[in-house]
């Protein structure tokens, strides 16, 4: 072995050998647990864990919870990934405009979200959303609007939450649309002013194109993000919220492996949320090679 190649070893060995203990052997235990019937007795012995095969798997299939949580985690993942894209676009647009002024004041507070503490910005937003107290039902009482119970109500429980991961989320997404907006050759827009096109031409035929890696990009981790969604509903709707309208993927597989300790189970749908995860994986790589 060469001495570079001895370095590289060297210098790579740490790092792997990192993620080989707090990644992949836990994935590997993963996987044992999902063929299994681990619960809290096998904890005490492991002699009464049983191999079950798939039946993990098909006993999820034919949960009706299992389908509510699903489907609660596409309807927040479809509708709050476009939303923090577009508004994350614009707020990109105003900061990468030139006669913007205090650039770096509004990024700082476009971006503060992102940073803040999730369980602290969910315990404010209880506040915010309470039905007789709100900050919110208040700012609608003043438009004549009456007070909705956002949390308490199976119809806005869901929405309640995507208003609060758009808010909170969209301040990342502006930070890359804005750097991929100063990506963008200005000599791209002189040319199309002097081919007469307008502003709203500009931003048709030559910011949007430009920023096609930038919006497959941004989409994909939003969504992977936004599919593991876990504390927001959590801290706000304790339970899954009022007839499970917020349950989520990953508070299923909280509920069932740390609250029921079936752990099996429990991993089961851990690797459905991981073939998700893997699905927006492969439709990023695929819209990148399209491009």
């Amino acid at each position: 072995m060469s001495s570079q190649a001895r370095a590289a070893v060297a210098l790579l060995f740490p790092a792997l050998l990192m993620i080989s203990v707090f990644y992949l052997l836990p994935v590997a235990g993963a996987v044992v647990l999902s063929v299994t019937d681990f619960d809290i007795y096998s904890i005490g012995d492991a002699s009464n864990t049983r191999f079950v095969g798939a039946a993990n798997y098909g006993a999820l299939l034919e949960s009706p919870l299992f389908w509510k949580a699903l489907t609660n985690t596409l309807y927040f993942s479809l509708v709050a990934v476009p939303l923090t894209v577009l508004i994350a676009l614009g707020a990109a647009l105003l900061l990468n405009a030139k006669l913007a002024r205090f650039k770096a004041l509004f990024r700082t507070i476009y971006f503060a979200p992102v940073v803040t503490t999730i369980v602290a910005v969910a315990v404010v937003f209880r506040y915010v959303y309470h039905a007789r107290v709100g900050l919110l039902n208040q700012l609608l009482d003043l438009i004549g609007i009456a007070p909705i119970d956002w949390l308490g109500d199976a119809r806005w429980a869901m929405p309640a939450l995507i208003l609060l991961a758009v808010w909170r989320n969209f301040g990342y997404a502006a930070v890359i649309f804005l750097a991929g907006l100063q990506n963008v050759p200005d000599s791209l827009y002189e040319a199309a002013r002097i081919d007469g096109a307008g502003p709203l031409r500009q931003f048709w035929h030559v910011t949007l194109p430009e920023l096609t890696p930038t919006f497959v990009f941004v989409g994909v981790i939003t969504g992977i993000g936004f599919l593991q969604i876990f504390a927001e509903p959590y801290v706000m709707t304790p339970d899954g919220g009022p007839l499970n309208a917020t349950l989520t993927i990953v508070m299923l597989m909280y509920r069932e492996g740390f609250r029921w300790w079936n752990m099996g189970y429990a991993a089961a749908v851990a690797f459905v949320l991981f073939a998700l995860v893997m699905l927006a994986t492969a439709l990023q790589a695929f819209m990148r090679r399209a491009r």
